[in-house]
């Protein structure tokens, strides 16, 4: 059935429905009733009161009363024999008519009625959409939530976004906040992040890469104004640790070290720089710069810690070995060379790491048990 988009669709589709439906029962049309639907409808009460008229029979009280009631009244009068079927037909066609405008009325109303329902419950819905969105507005405009989630967003900017024991979540807060706007912190402060008292360890990598950054920024900034080479020294040490040794190289490279008098300076600045080359895969020039730094400093550790680690990371484990035990003997932990071995042996290539797990495992089993294969 095709269906009408509004109320003048449905008052026309009803007249035309009156005048012109082709399958119109004749009995209904006879008697002026085809405006109503169960006049057709085999079976309903008016299709049956037809028939009965049609057959001649007699109704029942029951059924008088109910032409009365709807308001059959010419047809009441016909059945009753008090008027002819003419007249019948003359007093029929205003009441159809009655029906029909009724019918009109009635179809106009429940549009009507519908469209009010419809836009009350828009405008409802619109009201509760405003007071979830004014809900929403001050929940969100609300101190205590802007500060959650500006805590939540600076947490996971540092990846942070795990449980954090309450006694030190103030702390913590007040570390990522200072470090997310790039002051400095204290020594106390990196003391107490890498702590070992709790579970977790805040000190994430890149809070610790950031932390680094801000060192390397403020020691280059103080090494420009000042023009004292230990200041780059500090500087290339930190940028080292936040993945920035090109950056460091660059201003090491502007230094001329030639020109630097003191052994110990000349000897930092050469290991520095060695260490630079080291992270920039460039092993000959950190192998020269740590051998000229030795050679200034000869019972100074950290040389020989620098030349151990480039042997060990290019394949020369015995010099590396020798170059470690020079360490050992000159100040340096056997923990510090075993660390400096894990992470070499960790970011080594597949090829590499199998051959110094073989040096390591055949030099001491126990010792270096970390390079066993897991099974």
């Amino acid at each position: 059935m095709r269906k009408f988009s509004n109320t003048q669709g449905r008052v026309q589709a009803y007249r035309k429905n009156q005048v012109a439906k082709p399958a119109i029962d004749e009995m209904a049309r006879k008697y002026l009733v085809e405006d109503l639907s169960g006049a057709s409808i085999p079976g309903s009460r008016i299709n049956n009161i037809l028939k009965q008229i049609e057959s001649d029979l007699p109704l029942s009280n029951f059924t008088l009363e109910y032409l009365r009631k709807n308001a059959f009244l010419a047809l009441l009068s016909y059945v009753k024999n008090e008027i002819s079927f003419t007249a019948f037909q003359e007093a029929a066609g205003p009441e159809q008519a009655k029906r029909r405008a009724l019918t009109e009325a009635r179809i106009l109303k429940e549009d009507l009625e519908r469209k009010q329902k419809r836009e009350a419950f828009l405008a409802k819905v619109k009201r509760e959409q405003e007071r979830a969105a004014a809900k929403r507005r001050a929940y969100e405009n609300d101190p205590r939530t802007i500060a959650k989630r500006e805590q939540n967003e600076l947490r996971a900017r540092y990846d942070l976004d795990f449980y954090i024991e309450k006694e030190h979540f103030s702390k913590l807060m007040d570390i990522l906040r200072r470090v997310d706007r790039g002051l400095r912190l204290t020594e106390n402060d990196i003391a107490w992040l890498t702590t070992k008292d709790y579970e977790y360890g805040y000190y994430t990598t890149l809070l610790r890469e950031h932390y680094h950054e801000i060192e390397a920024e403020f020691y280059a900034a103080e090494f420009i104004k000042r023009k004292d080479p230990w200041l780059a020294v500090n500087a290339s040490s930190h940028y080292r640790k936040c993945k920035r040794a090109g950056v460091a190289d660059s201003m090491l490279g502007k230094i001329n070290v030639s020109r630097i008098k003191k052994k110990k300076l000349k000897s930092a600045l050469c290991t520095t720089h060695g260490g630079v080359k080291r992270d920039l895969c460039k092993p000959n020039e950190a192998l020269t710069l740590g051998a000229l730094a030795h050679q200034l400093t000869p019972k100074d550790f950290r040389p020989c810690t620098l030349l151990g680690a480039v042997n060990m990371e290019i394949g020369n484990h015995s010099q590396g070995e020798a170059w470690y035990d020079k360490a050992v003997e000159r100040g340096a932990s056997e923990k510090s060379v075993d660390d400096d071995l894990r992470s070499i042996f960790m970011r080594a290539t597949p090829a590499k790491r199998e051959e110094l797990r073989v040096y390591l495992l055949n030099k001491d089993p126990h010792r270096y048990s970390w390079a066993k294969k897991k099974s």
